[in-house]
């Protein structure tokens, strides 16, 4: 007697899942996986064809992508944290349930967001090009240094990785300050000792006012969309540092290249962009004190791993009418604003 058919098929985005032959030998008796593009709604269709399920990275779902799915697909799984690039009120007025991954990369995030921080305050890039260009170099000649110690940091969103962030600049920092834009509150997160007394405020002129440095960590949404701009770059006190480890739209990217043009901005550092993979001609790429890396904040050897195993974990359950053991459902939210991750698998080049 023959085995009997895996009761599902998963349609997998090209890139979405590093990992998934073996992904598919470990699960075969539960999915067949078909992997395929679905960068426009026309490719979509056809890889999705008589699936059951979808998973995705950054890859965009639109309101036009989602209405290209076969009606046999009932869930989509987004292989990361920021749910910016599917349209989730299309998603459900279809029956849709989106499955994503909140928790698999806190530790790598944060910890990335502060090594770029204490990077860009101390000026290390600089300092290691000045060695390695001129055979040695001054400290004065690398600019002016923020003493921590007497310094206050803003921790701007204070969910999951915002409270990690937090925690961990705790040891440098005088003071540190929490805020969250009103409509869009952290995730229920139980405060800890090591986050308990953080003051979050909604006050974003007070809090930047007060902040020698600032990490973001907002969703991307039409009310964060370019939360720093030009004012709030200009609100900062004078040889402050901006680290962005969340959504490259959260900054207005031109100005902040004015800003450390000027030099009113001691330096930036910057994981994530408007457009992704960032484009050649960028000003970015020739701003001044300016940290850069390519969207790799999510990553270490384990997150890689354990992200594409839960999410596969959590795709197969939901579709068969469990709850996710690992990730959370999302719940429908307002039509997001367009979000520009290249198109391709050569661009996808992060999972956050």
């Amino acid at each position: 007697m023959s085995d009997p058919s895996p009761a599902l098929l998963v349609a997998v985005a090209d890139g979405a899942l590093p990992t998934l032959p073996a992904l598919a030998q470990r699960h075969a008796q539960a999915a067949v996986f078909r992997a395929g593009d679905v960068d426009t709604p026309q490719a979509l269709s056809q890889t999705a064809a008589g699936a059951d399920a979808l998973i995705v990275t950054l890859h965009r779902l639109s309101a036009e992508h989602i209405a290209a799915l076969p009606d046999s697909v009932r869930t989509i799984g987004r292989a990361g944290v920021g749910l910016d690039t599917i349209d989730l009120a299309a998603a459900a007025a279809r029956g849709i349930q989106v499955v994503y991954q909140p928790d698999y990369a806190t530790n790598e995030v944060a910890d990335h967001a502060v090594a770029m921080l204490l990077s860009t305050v101390r000026r290390i890039c600089q300092a290691n090009e000045r060695v390695r260009s001129d055979g040695w170099t001054s400290a004065q000649q690398l600019g002016p240094v923020l003493d921590l110690s007497t310094a206050t940091a803003g921790v701007m969103g204070t969910g999951r990785i915002g409270r990690a962030t937090a925690a961990r600049l705790r040891p440098f920092v005088q003071h540190l300050i929490g805020f969250d834009v009103p409509g869009t509150p952290a995730f229920d997160v139980p405060a800890t000792a090591s986050s308990s007394t953080v003051q979050v405020s909604d006050d974003l002129p007070a809090v930047l006012a007060a902040s020698n440095v600032v990490s973001l960590h907002l969703p991307l949404t039409d009310a964060t969309r370019h939360v720093i701009g030009a004012a709030e770059l200009a609100a900062l006190p004078a040889g402050a540092v901006l680290v962005n480890v969340s959504r490259g739209g959260l900054v207005d990217e031109a100005a902040l290249v004015e800003a450390l043009t000027d030099g009113h901005l001691a330096g930036a550092a910057l994981d994530v962009f408007a457009d992704e993979p960032l484009p050649q001609a960028s000003p970015l790429r020739s701003a001044p004190n300016l940290v850069l890396t390519p969207h790799i904040a999510w990553y270490s050897s384990a997150s890689g791993l354990r992200l594409a195993d839960w999410t596969v974990a959590d795709v197969l359950t939901v579709a068969t009418g469990g709850g996710p053991t690992h990730g959370r459902i999302a719940d429908a939210g307002p039509t997001p604003t367009p979000v520009v991750v290249g198109t391709g698998h050569a661009a996808v080049v992060g999972v956050a």
